[in-house]
């Protein structure tokens, strides 16, 4: 229970006669607490009211310190050290001088009593020196008392030994040296330097070889630009001479695609430590310094589940930050959200923060509202160290504490190194503009590897050796600077070998036929032994089992439905997230059952058959862009498997555009990481509204260039079967972007015939099915509205109108279109679509259809609109009606 200074005297006498009489009546604690009164007092008697005040008092005091002391501890390198604190003062607590040799009872503290001038030597020593700590936010007592055991009996400074302290030593000058060598040899260039936050790289050093000691097999660190060359070069020992050829702009090595500044590449290889092999990752990474957070988790996730790794035990996330972006980006707290979360939780994740105290130009009293960068941390009761960054052995144990926190308990944990950035935001820009007094500091201030070595020569570490580090880093560096570049493949090795690179749309036959639909089917239609369906589902698994029975039309859900399930019993792997995918959002998928009476969750894609591969359905939080990139991050590490991601309405996935752009659309271009990522956007005007109809089909083909992506509109569930087959199956990867109905998911109309699914593939162009010689106009259109065509076609007996759709938008099969429109001679030419003209394929696919008819193709469809649709029903409906009339209108 906590101890609280206001119990009355009267109360603490009457408890204190109860334990006299029936100890067992009363709280643990409070026994504890009265055999150290009695201890301190000397033995039996009537209780003295003034001591169990104080006894009281203490124990507020040590719960205080450790709740608080973080606020007086000394982590600023620029900054003078706080003493004292109000509310930690002796008379906060009704505490006084007089009292400092009075042995006090102490509650699991290092001894079962103590002085107060005891205590309070190991409060301030444990928590107000070059570590912070903020851990009582933490509401499980054993995960406290965790903490406390490791830090309190050392006062969270351990005994390092000589070699130890010579090792940071050599890593310290490895981190400066390598940034002034940079400077000497390429002057002006951009390279972010680590320079003030030198303190990280023994950290992630000693992190490594920690983690690899503790079992794990694969280290996956993201990052952004600074400090990133120093962390490529020191800890993941990317060749000198590659990272010197990239300054010198040597960029016919190693460079594949269009791509990218060197501090925004990746790098993975094997290390050696201790006897022990880890693999290590640094994920690429653009210029949105957050974005790279949901997709590192999303890589380990996968690593995981190839492994069989639930615990986390084998793959260990890192994530490095700026303070800036921490506090800053909201992407920080939604990967934190996902952090306990079945379908996304990686076993806890080591946050690093390098707080060098700015961002850009603007300092922390414009750039958050929270006293620490990391407070959002809190949110999943993270505990947080904050470590003064020119103290490398407070940072290396603080990361080793943190490591084991994170292993013992599966949770994420955040060490801050409070440092300074020793230049301006880059190499070429001017910080005393904006933060002169501070910059004035950082000049005078003699950096990490002096201040270290001159504190080793104060402990007696004899001068002659650090020379040696010095020495041995300098000619290290010198010698790989007249070497050649080392080949080192990035993007397809290890699970992409076998994997092409090079975009080739051949034709792969798809169908499924023989009994395994029936079987796929009787499986998911089945309930285990005493589960009770809800009977509206019941009912609609019957419907879906008699249609693969009878050979009757199969719509949308059992297309897909046929499609997950042959794809697993053929060993490919699946995994489904977004908001509400289990059930669908229109109710259309249901690939989870929930007992009506127990609501026990049966998964029948997961319970096939014995040998078929691994299928998981999960329901995501309320957040596109950090589930969006994690999936991302899973489908980059699991290339023979299908990872989907699906939006609750398609227009949502505006909210993860930086995933989009970033990742999905220039990934493989910019870093040679290809990804089969499957996005499904329900996508079609229905008179719901700006939000919830358009998917915003013209952004995504803005994107499109050099085959990056495959944008596709399906319009039959034969088609969207036969997509979905295809991606897991051809020989390279791409992302596969697809508009998916919501209406026509019981349009009577959208069905297929079941031997559509058992033989054939999927057809980017569906041509008309008329008499070429009757046709006088030909509409050209994509998805939803071929059917709102296609009706008031038979209605109005329109012959001489035929309708062609154009299923894959990206890459376009301009030889299987120009042979589709090449049939109907002279006739005119039509695009129709139902997104305003300024917005859908229109201003996309004008130029290609132009291009093979040889004219002029009109167009019908909304005119302009500054939002995708209309909020009135009733007003849809007239906008509907006249972009039908206009297609068939002479």
């Amino acid at each position: 229970m906590p101890w609280n200074v206001n119990f009355s005297p009267e109360w603490i006498e009457e408890q204190y006669l109860i334990w006299k009489e029936h100890p067992e009546r009363i709280p643990a604690d409070l026994q504890a607490f009265f055999r150290g009164f009695e201890l301190g007092s000397g033995g039996e008697g009537k209780i003295d009211q003034r001591f169990a005040l104080k006894q009281s008092a203490v124990q507020s005091l040590i719960y205080r310190y450790r709740d608080i002391c973080h606020l007086l501890a000394c982590t600023d390198p620029l900054s003078p050290c706080q003493i004292d604190h109000p509310l930690l003062s002796l008379e906060a607590f009704g505490l006084e001088p007089a009292d400092l040799d009075t042995v006090f009872h102490t509650r699991r503290f290092m001894k079962e009593s103590a002085t107060l001038r005891e205590i309070l030597q190991v409060m301030r020593d444990t928590y107000c020196r070059s570590i912070g700590v903020e851990f009582m936010h933490i509401q499980e007592p054993a995960e406290r008392q965790w903490l406390i055991d490791r830090m309190e009996p050392i006062g969270n400074r351990p005994s390092v030994p000589v070699e130890e302290k010579l090792a940071i030593a050599g890593q310290i000058y490895e981190a400066s040296l390598f940034e002034a060598f940079l400077n000497r040899k390429f002057p002006g260039q951009t390279r972010f330097s680590l320079e003030g936050g030198e303190s990280l790289i023994p950290l992630l050093k000693y992190l490594v070889a920690e983690a690899a000691q503790g079992g794990i097999t694969d280290l996956i660190m993201g990052m952004p630009h600074r400090g990133r060359l120093n962390v490529l070069a020191n800890v993941f020992g990317k060749p000198l001479e590659n990272l010197f050829a990239e300054f010198g702009d040597n960029s016919l090595h190693g460079v594949i695609g269009e791509g990218d500044v060197k501090y925004h590449s990746g790098y993975s290889g094997r290390l050696e430590t201790g006897g022990r092999s880890i693999h290590l990752t640094l994920a690429a990474n653009p210029s949105h310094l957050e974005a790279i957070d949901p997709v590192v988790e999303g890589k380990c996730r996968a690593r995981q589940d190839r492994y069989g790794d639930s615990r986390g035990s084998k793959v260990l996330p890192v994530l490095i930050h700026g303070d800036a972006a921490f506090s800053g980006q909201g992407v920080v707290a939604e990967t934190f959200n996902l952090s306990q979360l079945e379908g996304y939780r990686t076993g806890g994740t080591v946050h690093i923060v390098v707080n060098n105290q700015i961002g850009f130009t603007t300092l922390a009293t414009d750039a958050r509202s929270s006293c620490y960068a990391t407070d959002t941390a809190k949110m999943v009761q993270a505990p947080v160290f904050h470590v003064q960054g020119d103290d490398p052995e407070a940072v290396v144990f603080a990361g080793r504490l943190a490591l084991a926190y994170r292993n013992t308990f599966s949770r994420d944990v955040v060490v801050e190194i409070i440092c300074y950035r020793r230049y301006g935001h880059n190499e070429g820009d001017e910080p005393y503009f904006t933060q002169p007094l501070m910059y004035e500091k950082i000049a005078n201030r003699p950096p990490l590897h002096e201040l270290y070595g001159a504190r080793l020569r104060e402990e007696g570490i004899e001068p002659d050796r650090l020379e040696e580090l010095s020495r041995m880093v300098s000619d290290h560096l010198q010698n790989a600077f007249g070497k050649e570049p080392v080949e080192h493949d990035e993007g397809f090795r290890e699970g992409w070998q076998g994997i092409e690179r090079e975009y080739a749309p051949d034709k792969i036959e798809t169908g499924v036929g023989g009994r395994e639909p029936l079987a796929v089917m009787e499986s998911v239609a089945a309930f285990p032994q005493g589960f009770t369906p809800h009977p509206k589902l019941a009912a609609l698994l019957k419907r879906r089992l008699d249609t693969v029975k009878e050979g009757k039309p199969i719509d949308w859900g059992t297309a897909e439905t046929l499609a997950f399930g042959s794809l697993l019993q053929e060993g490919i792997s699946l995994r489904l997230s977004g908001q509400d995918v289990r059930r669908g959002t229109f109710s259309q998928r249901h690939c989870a059952y929930f007992d009506y009476q127990t609501e026990r969750v049966h998964v029948p894609l997961a319970a096939l058959s014995k040998d078929q591969a691994q299928f998981n359905a999960y329901d995501s939080m309320l957040s596109e862009y950090a589930v969006l990139g994690f999936e991302y991050g899973y489908s980059v590490e699991l290339p023979l498997g299908l990872t989907i991601w699906e939006a609750q309405y398609g227009d949502f996935a505006n909210g993860a555009q930086v995933v989009i752009d970033q990742f999905i659309a220039s990934g493989a271009s910019k870093w040679d990481r290809g990804s089969g990522l499957v996005m499904l956007l329900p996508h079609g005007y229905e008179g719901q509204g700006a939000e919830h109809s358009s998917a915003r089909i013209e952004r995504f083909l803005q994107l499109c260039a050099m085959n990056n992506m495959q944008i596709v509109f399906p319009s039959t569930p034969a088609q969207y079967f036969h997509l979905l087959r295809r991606q897991a199956k051809q020989p390279f990867r791409r992302p596969l972007i697809v508009f998916t109905p919501k209406s026509l998911l019981r349009h009577p109309l959208c069905v297929s015939s079941p031997t559509d699914l058992e033989s054939g593939w999927f057809r980017e162009i569906l041509p008309g099915e008329d008499n070429p010689d009757k046709v006088r106009r030909v509409l050209v259109c994509s998805g939803k509205i071929y059917f709102e065509l296609l009706k008031a076609k038979q209605d109005a007996g329109r012959d001489d109108v035929a309708l062609v759709r154009i299923e894959q938008l990206y890459p376009l099969r301009l030889d299987l279109l120009r042979d589709a429109l090449s049939r109907y001679g002279q006739a005119e030419f039509r695009w129709v679509q139902e997104e305003p003209r300024n917005m859908g394929a229109w201003i996309f696919i004008r130029p290609y259809l132009e291009e093979i008819v040889g004219t002029a193709v009109a167009y019908v469809g909304r005119e302009e609109e500054a939002a995708p649709a209309v909020g009135s029903h009733r007003q849809h409906v007239i906008e509907q009606e006249k972009v039908i009339n206009d297609a068939f209108a002479q």
